[in-house]
């Protein structure tokens, strides 16, 4: 797969690496912008039910 992505990136290998590193950084700004805080909405982990007074 990850040759797959490598071969359909234009360039020169240096700025193969440049632009693979550019993906990763904005997949990683998209995961914490957007879909992090969707699914601590969704899942709700601060909630606790160990040690509640009912």
């Amino acid at each position: 797969m990850y040759a797959g992505l490598w071969r359909m990136l234009p360039g020169p290998r240096w700025f193969k690496a440049i632009e693979a590193l550019v993906l990763v950084l904005a997949m990683i700004a998209v995961l914490f912008e957007w879909v992090f805080p969707w699914a601590a909405e969704q899942l709700n982990l601060l909630d606790t039910t160990v040690g509640a007074e009912r």
